[in-house]
């Protein structure tokens, strides 16, 4: 099972687009870092890119404005991380096999690194500088000639190149993907590398590549990639493996001998000397955990928890401290998506009829304590959202599919049904009815048939017991048309296999959207992904609109075309109804112990905890005392 990025209730495991390279079994920070570069971009050495050419930080810049400069280092912090992760067996997050462990990320560097304040800059890391070719088909990288790897080897441009063939010929699939249009890598000299790109859309490419970990050859030298291990692989990050039992905890140890500590973009930042994470087997567990005291921080999921669950002694005396922290991200996209592979779902009216007798109004009332609103968009809590009937700058855009596309997208924008709260809305209920039928699915003693005689089953996957609660009125619903509609929970390892094979009716996932998207896209909507292993397009949509849009995209030259076309494909993909969609606040729910500080200032596309946060000893003696 993969991490996920989410506020939200409950927390279905799906990948995360994190803040670092290397931090997953997929993407982690690939898509993270793989901010944009446009027209805007110059054909000199930079010490930063960003998608269109314009930087918040000057070359001389002492250090991020999200930072204290001067937290002091120490101490330790533990927490279950962000995710919906239950073990793992692995510290290679580069591959399709295994469940890697959470924080790896902190283990490795890139070329260039992300700045959260800002939707889509990069600052040297590695590389000093970065130099766009003008026609957008190279960039070459200068790396700092102190760069280290933890054992204290050279890290060289060799090692860049060797980590862009190898992830490329042997990494998850989503890599393929992305560095398809990558020509090559190729070291010019040990402290200088060159990227080539072909094609059309290369906007992406530049700090795609600039986001991409930075692996060792001498250590793959006599280690095969493609195999899981436990193993910590070598890296050149602040943190290293240092403490672990499978499937139960896993320690990351501060580099006191990190070579990049005293760079302008690191300054204030892993403060730290321990970052330990704790696996539990459900999130009650976990919470139980955090109460007792057994780890510092927590994110809260569960609406019901955050409500209720946190009177208890600690937290009544001050000892234990709740915040809510803004999130300026697209906060989509999270739902049902429902596996169009299949072919009884293949008919867009069984999908709409599904989105009918999902009562989301029941469910916010009486399980989420009105916390959350209804997502509607994938590309929610953004400007990429389509409102209202489409613009000239949209319609322009879907003119020449009208004939392949419902009437509907050239109106509003598909909304999802609105109940009367009962949790078994008449209406609603009929208007299913009369979807499925219409779509050859007939009710026979109780059941729905088609003509071959095959009854309409559903099988939702969940690893997490408490999703029941959430799930359970919804498959009343379902039955109460005559949808065989059943609950599986499997274990995380079986969970991670059907996800992976597509083995699946409906799945629960959350994708966290970058502020602008690009060629990522394709794995999560693209008709070539489809089909994958390991892809992230949930429903297997092949739909040569979707494919269209997604191109739109990636080829903007400024961020309102971007805008325009995100929102063109958001009308394309609601009117197709590929998914029941979920609910989503734009903030994090943090429970911590008070036994840490934080800048005054949050960083405006992250949470910053680990990244920022620092160890108060008179806090954690405090603690202790009382």
């Amino acid at each position: 099972m993969q991490t996920v990025a989410a506020e939200i209730d409950p927390q279905f495991p799906t990948p995360i687009i994190q803040a670092r390279a290397g931090m997953t079994a997929l993407w982690g920070a690939l898509l993270a870092s793989a901010m944009l570069v446009g027209a805007a971009a110059h054909a000199e050495p930079r010490h930063g890119i960003s998608t269109f050419g314009d930087l918040k930080y000057p070359a001389d810049f002492k250090h991020f404005d999200y930072v204290n400069p001067n937290a002091p280092k120490g101490g330790r912090l533990s927490t279950v991380g962000t995710g919906a992760l239950t073990t793992f067996d692995s510290f290679n997050g580069f591959i399709l096999k295994g469940d890697a462990a959470q924080g790896l990320s902190a283990t490795f560097d890139t070329l260039m690194e992300r700045a959260a304040d800002e939707p889509d800059s990069m600052y040297g890391l590695v590389a000093k500088t970065a130099d766009i070719a003008a026609d957008g088909k190279s960039i070459t990288f200068a790396l700092r000639a102190e760069a280290k790897f933890s054992d204290g080897g050279q890290l060289t441009a060799e090692d860049v190149v060797f980590t862009f063939d190898t992830l490329k010929a042997k990494g998850h699939p989503q890599y393929r993907l992305l560095l398809r249009d990558v020509i090559k890598a190729e070291a010019i000299d040990l402290a200088t590398v060159r990227y080539t790109f072909q094609g059309e859309q290369t906007r992406d490419l530049p700090l795609l590549v600039a986001g991409l970990p930075v692996l060792s050859k001498a250590f793959y030298a006599t280690r095969n990639f493609e195999e899981t291990s436990l193993e910590p692989v070598l890296g050149s990050g602040p943190y290293k493996v240092s403490d672990f039992t499978q499937g139960r905890y896993v320690t990351y140890k501060r580099r006191d001998d990190y070579w990049a500590k005293d760079l302008p973009i690191n300054r204030g930042r892993y403060n730290f000397d321990e970052v330990r994470y704790e696996y539990y087997k459900d999130r009650t567990a976990g919470l139980e955990g955090f109460k007792a005291g057994v780890y510092d921080l927590r994110e809260e999921f569960t609406a019901r928890d955050w409500v209720t669950a946190y009177d208890f002694p600690a937290a009544k005396e001050g000892r234990v401290l709740r915040v809510t922290l803004p999130d300026d991200n697209p906060s989509g996209t999270q739902g049902f998506f429902i596996n169009t592979r299949r072919a009884k779902f293949a008919d867009v009216r069984v999908r709409q009829a599904l989105d009918l007798l999902f009562d989301y109004e029941w469910l916010n009332n009486n399980i989420f304590s009105n916390l959350y609103k209804r997502t509607h968009s994938y590309f929610e809590n953004s400007d990429m959202k389509a409102v209202g009937p489409p613009s000239a700058a949209e319609l322009a855009l879907l003119e020449p599919f009208r004939a392949q596309l419902p009437p509907s997208v050239f109106g509003e924008p598909y909304l999802p049904p609105v109940s009367d709260a009962s949790g078994k809305d008449r209406k609603l209920l009929r208007d299913a009815d009369a979807l499925l039928t219409a779509a050859g699915w007939v009710v026979k003693d109780g059941r729905r048939f088609n003509a071959k005689g095959e009854s309409l089953d559903l099988e939702f996957l969940i690893i997490d017991p408490s999703t029941e609660r959430i799930l359970g009125p919804y498959v009343e619903n379902l039955k109460r048309v005559g949808i065989n509609a059943t609950l599986r929970r499997i274990d995380p390892a079986q969970y991670e296999r059907r996800a992976k094979e597509f083995d699946y009716d409906v799945i629960g996932t959350r994708f966290v959207m970058r502020l602008t998207p690009g060629v990522e896209l394709k794995g999560y909507f693209g008709s070539e992904t489809a089909d994958v292993s390991g892809s992230l397009n949930r429903s297997g949509i092949k739909d040569p609109v979707v494919d269209a849009m997604i191109v739109h995209i990636a080829q903007a030259k400024t961020r309102t075309q971007a805008n325009f076309a995100a929102s063109a494909l958001d009308r394309v993909l609601r009117a197709n109804t590929y998914w029941v969609s979920n609910w989503f606040k734009a903030s994090h729910n943090i429970a911590y112990w008070d036994k840490f500080d934080r800048p005054a200032v949050k960083p405006r596309y992250d949470r910053g905890i680990i990244d920022t946060w620092w160890f108060d000893p008179a806090k954690a003696a405090k603690l202790k005392s009382n």
